[in-house]
């Protein structure tokens, strides 16, 4: 997905990504393997096209989000985070974490879980600018940290989600 130079969107070393490049380039590489294209064309050719816009589109949706791309750079040092772990997590934030939890399952109004999505956007954005330097100093033990912090609140992110949805 990635290469060593610094010529596209995104390099092995940054975790910043220029969305617009980003997208602009996905939409190019789009145009050339998209199976609408390949309709009349050979078995062999729609194979190729069907798995290399599945790439494009996986690619894509990694670099675009700051925690799968995190993940994805840290993987590329080959530093891992297992799934469920949590990596010695400091109480004070996993108190932090409870409380924004219990609020929002206390959260009655459009304007309490307003306030609390403001809450975790705003730590979600500390927590990006946080990563982006670990990866440009090459600290990769505190971007881990960083990105499972980032995990945490991506849960509840999808938590916010639900709620907001109508049974």
């Amino acid at each position: 997905m990635l290469g060593k130079e610094k010529a596209g969107p995104i390099s092995n070393r940054a975790f910043g990504v220029d969305t617009a490049k980003l997208q602009n380039r996905y939409q190019q590489l789009q145009r050339l393997v998209h199976p609408d294209f390949f309709s009349q064309r050979s078995q062999t050719e729609k194979d190729f096209s069907e798995k290399h816009a599945t790439l494009v589109n996986d690619a894509y949706k990694t670099l675009l989000a700051p925690l799968s791309r995190g993940l994805y750079l840290l993987k590329l040092h080959g530093v891992e985070i297992a799934e469920g772990t949590d990596y010695a997590m400091d109480q004070q934030f996993l108190m932090e974490i409870m409380e924004i939890n219990e609020k929002l399952a206390e959260a009655q109004s459009e304007a309490a879980m307003k306030e609390i999505e403001s809450i975790v956007r705003a730590k979600q954005k500390e927590l990006s600018d946080n990563v982006s330097k670990a990866f440009e100093q090459d600290d990769f033990e505190k971007a881990k940290e960083i990105l499972t912090k980032m995990r945490y609140f991506s849960n509840v992110e999808e938590k916010i989600k639900l709620k907001k949805i109508p049974l």
